[in-house]
């Protein structure tokens, strides 16, 4: 493939030679009001094709990047979340376990029952 690119540019550069060579008289080109510009016939055409040519080469290599950047934004979205492994000496829960089965009393000495009314009363005297 990049022989075939390369002879692409190869048979392009010598067409634009022969052109150049054999169209090569001076032109003249009037820009606007008096203001003429002599110049050469190959320099005029390749600026115009130029001034044609790189503005859209340019909209279409921006926008293929922004595309290739979409598109692996989209590819890594896609991608499975990675599995987690569980330690194989986990077990599970065992709700007959006397800690877990016993319920808990609310004015149990390890828990305080505190409301804002004793709280305050506790504070006023």
């Amino acid at each position: 493939m990049q022989f075939i690119k390369t002879l692409f540019w190869v048979i392009l550069a010598v067409i634009l030679v022969v052109f150049a060579v054999n169209n090569w008289t001076l032109a003249s080109v009037q820009i606007w009001g008096d203001v003429r510009v002599d110049t050469k016939l190959p320099v005029l055409v390749i600026g115009a094709f130029l001034l044609g040519f790189v503005p859209l080469w340019l909209l279409h290599r921006t926008t293929k990047w922004r595309l290739s950047r979409r598109i692996k934004s989209l590819e890594a979205a896609a991608q499975p979340a990675p599995k987690v492994e569980t330690k194989p000496d986990a077990s599970p829960l065992d709700l007959e376990r006397e800690e877990i089965a016993k319920p808990v009393s609310p004015l149990s000495p390890t828990t305080r029952a505190v409301s804002p009314t004793t709280d305050d009363k506790a504070a006023g005297e």
